[in-house]
């Protein structure tokens, strides 16, 4: 039995020009022809369509198509092999954007409740970056300190920010004099500053053991978005990101050394 393009594309779900261009990229031709010259297509054209249409739900390119179909070394199997291991990472791709979209959503609605002028007024040259924050809320979604840390910046007033980027100038203020007069990483001043950072932190945001303060620290040197939470860009100096990490873990020793000292003497 034969089957005119227009019933083809009626119960195959393609276009007419669909099949045209299958037939031009030598992948379907119509087997047989009308007295008319009208294309019809045969049982076997249907089934090696079924087969194309097959491929393409895949995503397969029509090149490829046709390299099954022409080749007989090619090996079918291998190539649905590979094309399935494309799609599961292009599954897994889709699924770690979709993840970021609703983190990107939470992190809109949890944000600082400021109108465009008073978000100057606070925060001045140290702005939020989207980007960033969604990934930094991916990358501790499971930890109850970042899920606290998210709550108590939504709940903090004009008067709290105001505080705490005051605290932060303060704190920014001195971490670059020390840095400029040339203070070790290690030393006393350089540490000092860092267990204010840490303690900061667990003042307006979360509790932040030195374990997690070292990790904050290290995306401090990781990631310039981080840094420039702590240090707009305009006031950074080359090295300075390295300087406080190396503080930041110059300190959490310090402090480790501090809790040995309390057991020992207990």
């Amino acid at each position: 039995m034969s089957y005119s393009v227009g019933q083809v594309s009626a119960f195959a779900g393609v276009t007419v020009r669909t099949l045209h261009h299958y037939d031009k990229a030598g992948l379907l031709s119509p087997s047989d022809r009308s007295h008319a010259g009208y294309r019809l297509y045969s049982e076997a054209d249907l089934a090696r369509l079924q087969q194309i249409l097959f491929y393409r739900e895949l995503g397969f390119p029509l090149h490829e198509i046709a390299a099954i179909f022409k080749d007989p070394q090619v090996n079918p199997l291998e190539r649905l092999r590979a094309r399935q291991r494309q799609l599961s990472e292009e599954i897994a791709r889709l699924q770690r954007l979709a993840e970021v979209a609703e983190r990107a959503i939470e992190v809109q609605k949890t944000g600082v409740s400021l109108t465009p002028q008073e978000r100057f007024e606070v925060f001045g040259e140290v702005t939020f970056d989207l980007s960033y924050a969604t990934e930094a809320t991916l990358k501790w979604a499971r930890s109850e300190g970042q899920r606290e840390a998210m709550a108590r910046a939504a709940a903090h007033t004009k008067e709290d920010w105001r505080q705490l980027m005051g605290e932060a100038a303060a704190w920014r203020a001195e971490l670059l004099a020390v840095f400029d007069e040339g203070e070790p990483s290690d030393g006393e001043r350089a540490m000092d500053l860092a267990e204010e950072h840490r303690l900061h932190i667990a003042r307006w945001f979360t509790a932040c053991p030195p374990d997690m303060h070292r990790r904050i620290a290290d995306d401090f040197v990781a990631d310039p978005r981080a840094f420039a939470l702590a240090v707009p860009p305009s006031q950074q100096r080359p090295g300075l990101a390295a300087y406080t990490c190396k503080a930041v873990h110059a300190n959490a020793a310090r402090r480790a050394g501090i809790s040995t000292d309390i057991e020992e003497d207990q």
